[in-house]
């Protein structure tokens, strides 16, 4: 059974002429390893998809399983200690928290168990030298440039070893250049870590970089073509 299995997830909102379907039927499924783009208009749902597949909100039908567990039937307390352990996010804006430095932002994942303990912390140092930030552990978002920010926000998903990480936009606020060194050295981590990466994204040139691309059409996921696994674009 694949790693990660996402089944026939519909999301509807209550509207004043009847539902509002979002999501119809959507349906994919990623060994460990692989990476996915989904591509799509705005407003077409991609988001929704995503923050459903990273259980940050819960579908009408459908499910979501991954490493064989279902996520979606945990509790609220249960699913929190679960998403924090097994899914990383990236998103559009880095969501750094501006009095944190650099070296405290990468660790707050860690935070839900107490206090960073020291592997924790030799692994924060150890990712922030693999994005190149070795030398400004101490410095605080408002010292940094927006390719550096991200790059934060990317050792932070990964600082808990999670088999899933989800990047909602993540070169959207981006110069193309800045935007292109983000995207590989996202990809290369992904290689590195061994994790499911699922990308939602505007950007054809970051979409074509992962080994498939699905298109959310209609509220339903289409295939947009694919490449073979470890042969993904690792530059510009």
């Amino acid at each position: 059974m694949p790693a990660l299995v996402v089944e026939n997830i519909r999301k509807e909102y209550p509207g004043r002429s009847g539902p509002l379907v979002v999501l119809e039927g959507c349906s994919l499924a990623l060994e460990r390893g692989e990476n996915l783009a989904i591509v799509g208009p705005s407003g077409s749902g991609k988001s929704t998809l995503l923050n459903i597949i990273g259980t940050l909100d819960r579908p009408t039908a459908g499910s979501v399983s991954l490493d064989g567990r279902q996520p979606l039937a945990l509790d609220e307390g249960q699913l929190a200690k679960f998403r924090n352990r097994q899914i990383g996010f990236v998103f559009q804006d880095h969501h750094l928290l501006p009095q944190c430095t650099v070296l405290e932002n990468v660790l707050i994942p860690t935070l839900a168990a107490g206090p960073a303990q020291p592997d924790d912390i030799l692994r924060a140092h150890r990712l922030l030298e693999r994005v190149g930030l070795a030398d400004r552990l101490d410095h605080v978002p408002a010292e940094l440039s927006g390719g550096e920010r991200q790059r934060v926000a990317l050792a932070r998903a990964l600082i808990r070893q999670p088999l899933l990480v989800l990047a909602d936009e993540p070169t959207g606020n981006l110069d193309r250049s800045t935007a292109a060194g983000v995207a590989e050295l996202l990809l290369e981590l992904q290689r590195q870590e061994q994790t499911i990466l699922i990308v939602v994204t505007h950007s054809d040139e970051l979409a074509g970089r992962l080994q498939r691309q699905l298109e959310l059409d209609g509220g339903r996921l289409i295939e947009r073509g694919s490449m073979p696994a470890g042969r993904q674009e690792t530059s510009s």
